[in-house]
């Protein structure tokens, strides 16, 4: 059901980002109306937003009903002014370019009427640079959405005021989203941040030439019980994307000391065409990928030293996500339960590595312990001198038997470790 402060989103860029997340908005009661500068652009829009509904129909997340009266609900507008005219809130999905979306910015700050709060669906770019180009910057603020999943980032700036986070918090818990609230900005939110250490990990064991890509992969999938594998992964998010995120400067993430020698790796795939899903072929082939086959693991009982390495990498960033005070260990978890749809985040998986184990084998990760390893272990030991060691003392991070992140609310923030 609608919140009452907002009846109508303007979504700014009609591209797959802009016009998923306008039926989105549409099929959870809201008005939507998509402008782009771009009369291409716009042409595509309802065909777009055909795909996505049925995409969601296909996944029972929606019924066609829902999509039907959804996209019934939204308008396409090339006017500016007439596409904010009864805005309550705006929502920008233009290229990651700061200097493009601060000029959208500034332009819709003074054509926005004063009560409209104006977000930002950038990926890595810092709100509070986005910011400096409006007058309202107490009503702006970062509300990102990650295509094929629930989970919704909201990061305000420097001045964003509490009431705007309120009310775009209950603004995604009424599309029936998940809603996390980063307590201070950072590029990559909390997710991207993991997910980019995974990558990071997998590709330098893949360069490194301590395991193949189908290697690293199996590791991966026999430890977390998964699906799919790192690398798979990338092949969904397009490797001319991971290419260009390594060649892009002025950004904080865990590969930056290897950027050189990972884009020379990757930059082979990208000039070959081989970019993943989206062209049939990048790490594997598609439609039909090798780690879909039910022999892919065969003879693998677990991720072994591979595996160790790989969610090694991945707990350090997720510890210091909470160190550096970006959030705290339940919403860590539970951004990369709601991004990666699985039931256990890296503090919770810590908990039942043991947490005394973590911190014996802390050093033998080497080049792929992302973070600060005093702060990791300052962190790690009072858990251990307490004895807190995770699921074999009964507590953790977590209380066990019934640790909070397996109740039916943690995902929404109903629930926090005890």
């Amino acid at each position: 059901m609608p919140i009452k402060e907002i009846k109508t989103v303007c979504f700014v860029g009609a591209g797959t980002m802009g016009c998923v997340n306008a039926l989105i908005s549409a099929i959870g009661g809201y008005n939507a109306v998509v402008y782009d500068v771009s009369a291409e652009a716009l042409s595509q829009v309802y065909q777009r937003q055909k795909e996505a509904g049925a995409y969601m129909v296909d996944n029972k997340i929606v019924d066609q009903g829902m999509v039907d009266a959804g996209m019934s609900r939204v308008s396409i507008i090339s006017d500016p002014v007439q596409a904010v005219e009864h805005a309550d809130l705006l929502s920008e999905s233009v290229p990651e370019q700061l200097e493009l979306k601060r000029k959208v910015h500034k332009q819709f700050d003074a054509l926005c009427p004063p009560n409209t709060i104006m977000t930002t669906n950038t990926s890595g770019l810092p709100v509070s640079e986005i910011e400096k180009a409006v007058t309202r910057s107490d009503r702006f603020a970062a509300l990102h959405f990650h295509l094929g999943s629930a989970l919704v980032d909201i990061m305000g700036g420097k001045r964003t005021s509490p009431e705007t986070i309120d009310i775009l918090k209950r603004y995604v818990l009424s599309l029936g989203c998940i809603p996390l609230v980063l307590k201070k900005e950072k590029p990559g939110y909390l997710y991207n941040s993991m997910l980019g250490g995974l990558i990071a990990a997998s590709l330098l064991l893949v360069v490194n030439g301590q395991g193949d890509v189908r290697d690293v992969d199996r590791a991966w999938m026999a430890g977390q019980k998964h699906f799919i594998g790192p690398l798979g992964m990338m092949d969904f998010v397009g490797l001319n994307v991971i290419y260009d995120s390594m060649m892009a400067e002025g950004l904080d993430r865990p590969w930056d000391p290897w950027a050189k020698k990972l884009a020379g790796f990757m930059r082979a795939y990208v000039e070959r065409g081989e970019l993943g899903v989206k062209t049939g072929k990048g790490f594997y082939t598609y439609p039909n990928p090798a780690y879909q086959r039910p022999d892919f693991l065969e003879g693998i009982e677990d991720g072994g030293p591979l595996y160790d390495i790989l969610f090694g990498s991945q707990a350090c960033i997720a510890i210091m996500l909470v160190v550096d005070g970006y959030a705290d260990v339940a919403d860590v978890d539970r951004a990369w339960m709601a991004g990666q749809n699985v039931t256990t985040g890296p503090f919770g998986m810590l908990d039942n590595k043991g947490l005394d184990d973590f911190l014996e084998g802390l050093n033998e990760l080497g080049i792929y312990l992302f973070g600060d390893a005093k702060k990791i272990a300052d962190f790690l030991r009072p858990y251990v001198e307490r004895g807190e060691l995770g699921v074999k003392t009964g507590k953790g991070f977590y209380t066990y038997p019934n640790p909070a992140y397996q109740r039916p609310d943690f995902l929404i923030g109903g629930d926090l470790p005890e």
